[in-house]
């Protein structure tokens, strides 16, 4: 369940497992439990964490209980012909079905998928660039650089005007 501390931001948040790995890769990983007032994972997502590695950061999370997982309605057509990962569907599934929850996921094709079913999304970057709006980290940028070298990919040129406009960072 997530901590006691006080929300940043009044959305909830269901999330896939590439920010939760991502993150959790470079220490970060709280960061989606302490921003928005409700951060939930899907039992799909959770089962694909709990895949990896025994010492893996993000399967430490939730063996520590910092979300609540949760059942997921099945799939439209609309999301099922997209042919997404399982964590994928369970997350736009999910938001399909509760649109006042924002998808929280980085994969370029569900992004087109929520997209396409106007459900409100964001992913990694947007997180770490809250993070620092809200005091939660000190540099947006050194968080960025070190998800970049923990096999994160996001294009230069978008982090670099990212951080410019909310910011104020430099890449």
């Amino acid at each position: 369940m997530k901590s006691s501390v006080k929300s940043l931001i009044a959305e909830k948040w269901v999330i896939n497992s590439s920010p939760v790995i991502a993150l959790g890769r470079v220490g970060q990983v709280e960061l989606l439990a302490h921003l928005p007032q409700k951060a939930i994972i899907p039992q799909a997502v959770k089962e694909e964490l709990f895949n990896g590695p025994e010492g893996d950061p993000a399967r430490q999370v939730l063996e520590r209980g910092l979300f609540e997982i949760v059942d997921t309605p099945s799939p439209t057509p609309e999301i099922l012909a997209y042919d997404l990962g399982k964590g994928e569907t369970a997350v736009l599934s999910y938001a399909l079905s509760n649109p006042d929850w924002v998808a929280i996921l980085d994969d370029r094709a569900a992004r087109r998928c929520a997209r396409s079913l106007s459900i409100t999304l964001t992913g990694t970057l947007s997180i770490v660039i809250l993070a620092k709006q809200h005091g939660l980290i000190e540099s947006a940028a050194q968080v960025l650089r070190a998800l970049q070298s923990n096999e994160f990919r996001l294009d230069d040129a978008v982090i670099s005007d990212a951080l410019k406009r909310t910011v104020g960072e430099t890449w």
